[in-house]
């Protein structure tokens, strides 16, 4: 097992931009990032296992709605933290990272925005610690890049909602406790809906045979007549609008997770350039791959600039949902091509499970298509700048 040596790169001096409280939040989830995860990421990406004995320690760092407020169990921390938080988990592992976000932005984010007091009671803090874990239930076997075309539905049948269709391509739901599911109502307006397991009629297929996320449960979510209590109907937003809303913060905090990943694939390549040895020199004095890792800290730096200016305007309530598009593509794009040149800076040890880099390199793959894929990010962009959506 070898040891986390992990330098972050901070090559224009971000530190400076950020508060004594946001270094505590990075340092520790750094920290617990190289004590818990990196011995073991390894072992169980191999065997296409989730690690749960993580799940209380994510809690404890912030992993889970850092920013939810401290009455419901939050930190009540800002968005630049929960950003940071984002970026040191997914530096261990985007899988690890994607159990995180989609605990704070997908499940309890739009308990907190959308549901009822007595709903955020119940679920917030139990949440937060991960006694409780959630999954976020949008996607279809037909409905991707085109989520307003679902077929989920549910009936008013006078004392409870009975509940028909199936979601897939789910993060958590082989162990979920809870789904916030979005289905149409009779008159085929989208709604949220908290789906507890153990209400009969809601199963959990696990999703196998994955060359990315291994170390991340994957899983379908199946209806069939499921009595859903209508207590359990989150009133606070309707429409297509609401479940967007969840993926912005969710979209914002893979933009900052990608520069974990990136750096973990830069600091790895920037070691071994100086410890592999070829024609009586570290190859870390050729051109060409000083060029590449010229390349590689040039675009971290870029992307830690658009993150903390992002995390601004979140802070400041102006961020739109256009700006988080622009950073969650550039971002992820960023930090698959600095996986790719690491891994060939390695040579064949870049395949192994010796280093980082092909786990990382696999694991960006989903990263890049998961909540908007590049070229649907693309698309959102265009459509801002022109005022024509493409989609069409």
């Amino acid at each position: 097992m070898k040891p986390d040596l992990f330098q972050a790169p901070d090559y224009y001096n971000l530190d400076d931009l950020l508060t004594e409280e946001h270094k505590l939040v990075r340092d520790s989830a750094r920290a617990w990032v190289k004590r818990e995860v990196s011995p073991i990421i390894e072992e169980y990406a191999q065997r296409a296992e989730f690690p749960s004995q993580i799940i209380k320690g994510l809690g404890e760092i912030g992993g889970f709605g850092p920013y939810i407020p401290e009455e419901y169990g939050g930190a009540g921390l800002d968005q630049i933290s929960y950003g940071l938080i984002m970026q040191e988990i997914e530096r261990g592992d985007s899988g690890v990272r994607s159990t995180s976000s989609v605990q704070s932005s997908l499940v309890m984010y739009p308990i907190w925005k959308f549901g009822t007091e007595q709903q955020r009671k119940k679920y917030l803090p139990k949440l937060a610690t991960g006694e409780m874990m959630g999954c976020f239930g949008l996607t279809e076997p037909d409905f991707g890049s085109n989520p307003s075309g679902m077929v989920t539905n549910f009936k008013d049948m006078g004392d409870h909602y009975l509940l028909n269709g199936a979601k897939m391509w789910i993060s958590n739901a082989p162990f979920a406790d809870v789904a916030v599911v979005w289905a149409k109502n009779e008159e085929g307006r989208i709604h949220g809906l908290i789906v507890e397991r153990g209400m009969e009629g809601f199963t959990t297929p696990e999703t196998h045979n994955k060359w990315s996320l291994r170390a991340s449960a994957t899983g379908e979510l199946i209806f069939d007549n499921v009595k859903v209590p209508k207590e359990n109907l989150m009133p606070g937003k309707s429409g297509l609008g609401a479940p967007m809303m969840c993926l912005d913060s969710a979209r914002y905090g893979i933009a900052w997770g990608a520069i974990g990943a990136a750096m973990d694939c830069y600091d790895t390549a920037l070691r071994y350039s100086k410890e592999r040895i070829q024609f009586d020199r570290p190859i870390a004095g050729f051109q060409l791959q000083q060029k590449k890792l010229a390349e590689m800290i040039t675009e971290i730096t870029k992307a830690q600039l658009l993150t903390w200016r992002l995390g601004v305007l979140r802070n400041e309530g102006k961020a739109t949902t256009a700006q988080i598009s622009m950073a969650k593509r550039n971002n992820v794009d960023m930090a698959i091509n600095i996986a790719r040149e690491a891994r060939q800076m390695l040579g064949g040890m870049g395949i192994t499970g010796e280093y980082s880099i092909m786990r990382h390199s696999m694991n960006l793959e989903s990263v890049i298509t998961y909540e908007g894929t590049h070229d649907i990010h693309l698309l959102i962009t265009g459509a801002d700048i022109t005022g024509i959506p493409a989609f069409k």
